[in-house]
């Protein structure tokens, strides 16, 4: 974990007096993988009254949960606790048993969870078209190369700069292909995603 900044620094010309002198928000967001999705969250332009650790746990679905859940009570213990904290993770091809105990517990814990069927990439599309058939993890690569005009990769460490600029309909295409389901079962509906909520709690942030 980084060492903290001291809140009390000398605050930007124009930033809100009250976000001055509040104590900083801070936010842990646990990932399923080490690279993809580290990289996209790590790129959000959080304002420095806000701390947001991001890690790639290399964990899924109930494991990464109780990883989610160490790391908080170790904060708490040493009296830096998070605010919130976020699980990011997908369906894949894991157990119905296993995905959904691992939103149970996070419920159980007051974890708020990010989750997509099938796979994180179905939010990178979505920044350029609404997609609502279910398609293989291949499929998605494939279609992200030809829409961002070169060879996707899942490590790829600017993925937050080069989705930015279409980030509006991503959230409206999230939103809409999920308000198709009533009520959402994230293990049983291909495709769907829920990033778009974290995404719009980290815009806030920035803001």
């Amino acid at each position: 974990m980084p060492p903290d900044r001291p809140w009390n620094r000398s605050p930007r010309r124009g930033r809100d007096e009250r976000a001055q002198l509040a104590p900083r928000t801070k936010i842990l967001i646990v990932c399923e993988g080490t690279k993809t999705e580290p990289n996209y969250f790590s790129g959000f332009p959080v304002a420095d009254v806000y701390d947001v650790e991001v890690i790639g746990a290399a964990r899924n679905t109930d494991s990464l949960v109780e990883d989610a859940i160490a790391r908080r009570d170790r904060a708490e213990h040493d009296g830096l606790p998070f605010n919130e904290v976020w699980c990011v993770f997908d369906r894949d091809s894991f157990t119905p048993h296993n995905f959904n105990r691992a939103l149970q517990i996070a419920h159980n814990e007051h974890i708020r969870t990010a989750v997509s069927n099938e796979a994180f990439e179905l939010w990178y599309l979505l920044h350029f078209n609404f997609h609502d058939a279910g398609i293989s993890r291949r499929t998605y690569c494939d279609r992200l190369t030809v829409s961002l005009g070169q060879p996707y990769r899942k490590n790829m460490p600017n993925a937050y700069a080069l989705l930015a600029e279409h980030q509006a309909t991503a959230i409206r295409n999230a939103t809409t292909l999920l308000r198709r389901y009533s009520p959402w079962n994230p293990e049983a509906h291909n495709p769907s995603t829920n990033v778009h909520v974290l995404v719009q709690r980290l815009n806030e942030l920035a803001e």
